[in-house]
């Protein structure tokens, strides 16, 4: 399982910009000194609540998205039109190959 590292690098991050030492975070946080060592070192995660305190408390607020990915369709759409149907095609058959070719491979 990866090691989750967001939380440790957004707290640290936000604790530096603010020129805050770790204690003052803690106290402006309503934590403990070595709860904040421990979330900076990666031996802890904090909760979602207790890292938006944190940072809250160094003067941020975290922002949370969730996005579908981006396929770039439409700029993959836009650059056809600029180019012969026969390299579309192409371009095609030579990726549909790949995909086969790496299909095998993961199987053997």
């Amino acid at each position: 399982m990866a090691k989750e590292t967001w939380s440790r690098n957004l707290i640290q991050l936000a604790r530096l910009q603010a020129g805050m030492s770790q204690t003052e975070l803690a106290i402006a946080g309503g934590t403990s000194q070595p709860a904040v060592s421990a979330y900076e070192s990666g031996k802890r995660s904090p909760s979602v609540d207790t890292l938006a305190r944190l940072l809250q408390a160094a003067g941020f607020e975290l922002r949370m998205q969730l996005a579908r990915p981006d396929t770039h369709d439409s700029a993959r759409k836009a650059g056809e039109k600029l180019l012969p149907s026969s390299r579309v095609k192409a371009h095609i058959n030579r990726d549909k190959k790949r995909v086969m070719t790496s299909e095998r491979t993961k199987r053997s």
